[in-house]
């Protein structure tokens, strides 16, 4: 059986961060199950959101593919050759990062359709893993009603990879090294250091279990 293709795309500027850690964590779960893996950093690669060209979208060229050529078409082919895919995003001003956000309209748009019969072109079923980090606690999110605004991505993932995407929460996150530096006076910094010793191994290892899911619910897809 050929060994199984595993993408990490991440949407925070930072390589190093909260987000980039569980994507590292999910691709080394995914490793343990036999898998090669790869990580993209957006926020390293020189492209804009969606144009609104509608090249995608005439019948006279090849669906699903977008006519913009820069450091993100490469990436956007991967993603098609890939056998899953797990997509990650701090949540900044109540949603995705712009980053994040230019790159689905660049994944999604491309390869929807204005078709009741055929509303995407995407080649393949397959799994995904979706990870947000956020700096509000879960309460905060549920008070925000977050679920609703974030959920047009979970339906992107869901309508293009034809299953919806697992997902992976990373509330009241540790923001600074030394939040004496920082005006942040409306967080308890040894709040936040305790909950980050007692919550972040627990979510390093469900990005772990969630990396050999992927692979295995791919097997399953094939079946």
């Amino acid at each position: 059986m050929p060994q199984k293709t595993v993408l990490a795309v991440n949407g925070s500027p930072r390589r190093k961060g909260n987000t980039a850690e569980l994507l590292q964590r999910i691709l080394e779960g995914a490793q343990a199950a036999g898998a090669s893996t790869e990580m993209v950093h957006l926020y390293g690669l020189d492209f804009k959101g969606c144009l609104s060209c509608f090249s995608c979208k005439r019948k006279d060229r090849r669906h699903g593919v977008c006519a913009m050529k820069d450091e993100l078409s490469p990436v956007l082919e991967r993603i098609k050759d890939a056998d899953a895919v797990a997509f990650g995003s701090p949540v900044y001003f109540m949603n995705v990062s712009s980053g994040f956000f230019a790159f689905a309209e660049r994944l999604f748009f491309s390869n929807y359709l204005y078709s009741a019969e055929i509303p995407t072109v995407f080649p393949k079923k397959m799994p995904s893993a979706l990870v947000y980090t956020m700096n509000m606690t879960k309460a905060q999110y549920e008070q925000f009603s977050m679920d609703t605004r974030l959920g047009i991505m979970d339906m992107s993932i869901g309508q293009h990879f034809r299953v919806p995407p697992r997902k992976l929460f990373a509330f009241d996150t540790y923001q600074f090294s030394d939040y004496a530096k920082y005006e942040s006076s409306i967080f308890s910094e040894p709040h936040k250091a305790s909950w980050r010793r007692e919550h972040w191994p627990v979510l390093l290892d469900q990005a772990f279990a969630l990396g050999k899911e992927l692979v295995q619910w791919q097997d399953s897809l094939e079946s």
